[in-house]
């Protein structure tokens, strides 16, 4: 009997993915349900006013990528910031909510993928799980909690943010009951008329008045105008297999090019301190490349081309000191975000992202969908000069980045993670501990990790290491070179990663991350 599988940072998309594939439903239509579920449990970190990215493997078929990231609003251009005494976007509120929202897009298109291959389940089937937890209420989780208590400053003056998500003007509290009934009636609708519904329909319209009179630049033609789009993911060649990635506007390409300079360099006899210091390396050469020339699709230049082959990776190879630490060159990325992974009956599987970047984006909800806004566009910079300078219909940077392999044994694996500039190197650390060095996937993914660079509530730009690495390699990083700072271990700054690997004999290991509150879910079906 095949075996279907889930995982996800939060125990109830989990459950709600599985319950889809245990009934015959597609991987794509297990993520969509899932999706919609964890918008409603986990909207710190992602919310159908959100994007996403989708990788998607059918057996003995081409890797399908999907970009479901909005662009920016045609009135957002620098001039119309500085118009109003603006230097640099606002973090927070209507003027922070520039980008239309892909992330419904994003399941729409993946259904229409997907209606090649299988019978798709009724939408209803999909948002309802999601709808009902949106009305009853959810239990806010720890995770929720700490992200209530470090917004509160910025977000409390929010007046439709404060209605929701601050219940008499306190931070949420692990435990407590949290509704949300104006988006229980947002996805219900979403149900009946169709997901397109949010761009060309009543629904977009009531977005587009509310954004406006909030005073985001998005207007009604932004939505009707947006559609995700299939594109084609980047790949690269290592000695176990082949890697893909999502390509630009996302960092996937620092993903593949921290790998494949790795199996460059690597050799089998090296200890913890030696892989850990040269995934280090080879990190930061991946994002001098990335915050060099990641931008909109149609703004790469033309070396963009050149930076996966053999040569280039060579030349970039040779940059790493197997003895000393090189400075680290490039700002951090910040994001939260959420990564999920399903295996269907039939073998597809699926590695999806879904974000609203900041915890709780723009801190903009429009209150009567219940619907909170992203600030993705904030990847953007008001200096015309710069390679990601604002303009419209134009895409900001995304750290967002889905991960699939296929191996040469004939394994294929999706993973991924959260956490802005700690994707791309959880990525690297659960790939290289479960592939080079042969650790259970589980394992790969608990173990303590490292993040180099900044994260939430903090100004430092060094190397962090959870307790228990920190007291076995931190002193021997340090003499290398490395910033290092020891951070309590199974610190959720550290991401929520996640993965599916699945051989040809239909064996597989699923995990999640303990960091989070998620669960990875396997059950055999008739």
């Amino acid at each position: 009997m095949p075996t279907v599988a889930f995982t996800a940072p939060h125990y109830q998309a989990s459950e709600v993915g599985l319950a889809i594939l245990k009934e015959g439903g597609s991987a794509v239509d297990a993520m969509v349900a899932a999706a919609a579920t964890i918008a409603v449990v986990y909207p710190h970190m992602n919310s159908l006013g959100g994007d996403s990215f989708w990788i998607i493997h059918y057996p003995g078929k081409k890797t399908v990528a999907i970009d479901a990231s909005g662009y920016a609003a045609t009135k957002a251009n620098i001039d119309w910031y500085h118009q109003q005494g603006l230097q640099s976007i606002p973090t927070r509120g209507a003027r922070a909510a520039l980008t239309v929202a892909g992330t419904i897009g994003g399941w729409l298109k993946a259904r229409q993928v997907d209606a090649k291959f299988s019978d798709n389940l009724p939408l209803t089937r999909l948002l309802n799980p999601a709808t009902e937890l949106a009305h009853k209420g959810i239990s806010v989780s720890k995770s929720l909690q700490l992200a209530s208590e470090k917004t509160i400053t910025d977000l409390k003056d929010i007046s439709s943010f404060a209605s929701v998500y601050l219940p008499q003007g306190k931070s949420l509290q692990a435990g407590e009951i949290l509704t949300n009934r104006p988006l229980a009636q947002l996805l219900s609708t979403l149900a009946a008329k169709g997901l397109d519904d949010f761009y060309r329909g009543e629904t977009a319209q009531a977005i587009a008045e509310s954004l406006s009179q909030a005073g985001s630049p998005i207007q009604l033609s932004d939505l009707h105008n947006f559609h995700a789009e299939v594109v084609e993911p980047l790949n690269v060649k290592i000695s176990q297999g082949q890697l893909f990635n999502t390509s630009a506007p996302t960092q996937g390409i620092a993903s593949l090019i921290i790998l494949a300079l790795y199996n460059r360099v690597y050799q089998s006899d090296w200890n913890e301190l030696e892989r850990i210091h040269h995934l280090l390396e080879c990190t930061k050469q991946a994002f001098k490349i990335r915050d060099r020339f990641v931008t909109d699709p149609s703004r790469l230049a033309e070396d963009w081309s050149k930076l996966l082959t053999n040569k280039y990776l060579d030349q970039l190879a040779d940059n790493i000191d197997p003895g000393q630490a090189l400075p680290r060159p490039y700002p951090s990325q910040l994001g939260d975000t959420v990564w999920m992974g399903a295996l269907d009956r039939d073998g597809a599987i699926v590695s999806f992202i879904q974000s609203i970047y900041w915890e709780f984006g723009s801190g903009l909800v429009i209150s009567e969908l219940g619907l909170l806004w992203n600030n993705r566009g904030l990847s953007f910079s008001l200096d015309p000069n710069h390679h990601n300078s604002l303009a419209p219909k134009l895409k900001p940077f995304h750290t967002l980045n889905p991960a699939f392999a296929l191996l040469n044994d004939g394994r294929r694996f999706v993973y991924g993670t959260m956490s802005g500039d700690g994707q791309p190197q959880t990525q690297a650390a659960l790939f290289t501990r479960h592939i080079y060095d042969g650790l259970p996937l589980a394992q790969a993914i608990a173990q303590d990790r490292w993040l180099l660079g900044r994260t939430w509530g903090d100004i430092s730009h060094n190397l962090k290491l959870e307790q228990n690495l920190a007291d076995k390699v931190g002193a021997a990083l340090s003499a290398l070179g490395h910033d290092v700072a020891t951070v309590s271990s199974n610190n959720e700054m550290m991401g929520h990663a996640g993965g599916i690997i699945i051989a040809p004999d239909g064996s597989l290991e699923t995990a999640t991350d303990p960091r989070s509150d998620g669960a990875a879910l396997t059950v055999e079906i008739p």
